[in-house]
């Protein structure tokens, strides 16, 4: 794994040098150049549900629509955070076998360890000498991420905005799908590539953002929370390595209401509204579809549907990580 590690970085330095080495160096893309896709995933180890469904899924279908696609596992943005270095390397093997037996293809696009390409930070430094401090203190994340806290962030957390941008401007990428959490941290980089360009003259694409449809998932034990990996009920998240019986004993468990009938209302049915979605998402039919199949059902029997719509999607992935 670390040979192969070291002959990607080489490859994606050697293609770093091609794009930036001199007066030579590629032009900005023009409107009908091929796009380029740049994203990054951070190693928290095996994804679960929510990992999945909002945004390798996605990633899957980006790679077998386009080109020139590159995804990274961004392992320094994961350090903005305290990280056991043991644990952090087991959980970027972890990803990188979880994202290859979601679908990712080598053959397809390039997949890569951020911090094996030094550029990233040498980017990213360059980038935060061009950026007012103000600007990154006014940003959505940095704020409700030092508010939850409840103490001050460290620098690291502050630019890691920055350093995103870098990620995405080094390679010269045109196109980056994002969520609506990520909107934000799009027109920095937006802005940092006009600003560059403005300064040292055409050189970055400005990136535009390809706004996807990730779908949130909530925590089977508390519909008010996103469905995390840290979260100490470990029956609120669903892995994409748990067994069928695990998966079943999770969604049987799934917080609901007093209310046996199957609807889609978010607001006042929580629990039971995260199931529907779920079980759209992993199916692929309208949440409509969903409940008009559903109608008569309780919600006792509904919750074992979806387990066993889950367990179908998660089957070709468990057999590649046997």
């Amino acid at each position: 794994m670390a040979l192969h590690s070291m002959r990607k970085a080489r490859e994606c330095w050697n293609f770093i040098r091609a794009l930036h080495q001199g007066p030579d160096a590629t032009p900005v893309p023009q409107k009908d150049a091929v796009k380029r896709i740049f994203s990054g995933i951070q190693p928290t180890g095996i994804p679960h549900l929510g990992n999945y469904l909002g945004a390798i899924e996605s990633w899957v279908r980006l790679q077998d629509e386009h080109d020139s696609v590159m995804y990274s596992i961004v392992d320094l943005h994961s350090i903005t955070v305290p990280q056991d270095p043991a644990i952090l390397r087991q959980s970027i093997l972890d990803m990188t076998a979880a994202l290859l037996a979601c679908g990712i293809n080598p053959e397809k696009s390039i997949l890569f360890q951020q911090s094996q390409v030094s550029e990233h930070t040498q980017l990213s430094w360059i980038l935060t000498c061009m950026v007012r401090l103000p600007r990154l203190q006014h940003l959505h994340q940095w704020k409700a991420k030092t508010a939850k806290e409840k103490q001050n962030g460290t620098v690291g957390l502050l630019t890691y905005p920055v350093l995103q941008a870098a990620d995405i401007l080094l390679y010269k990428s045109t196109h980056v799908p994002v969520g609506e959490d990520q909107v934000q941290h799009m027109e920095l980089v937006q802005d940092l590539a006009q600003s560059f360009n403005k300064k040292y003259g055409e050189f970055f694409p400005v990136p535009k953002s390809i706004l996807t449809s990730m779908k949130k998932v909530k925590s089977l034990r508390d519909p008010s929370a996103k469905m995390s990996k840290s979260d100490p009920d470990k029956l609120a998240t669903v892995r994409i390595t748990d067994s069928p019986e695990e998966i079943v004993q999770k969604f049987r468990k799934a917080m609901t209401d007093f209310t046996s009938e199957v609807t889609y209302e978010p607001a006042s049915r929580g629990g039971v509204s995260n199931l529907v979605a779920i079980h759209a998402a992993v199916t692929g039919l309208p949440v409509e579809e969903v409940v008009r199949r559903s109608a008569g059902m309780d919600t006792a029997h509904y919750k074992l549907v979806v387990a066993d719509a889950v367990i179908e999607k998660f089957a070709p992935m468990k057999r590649e990580t046997r």
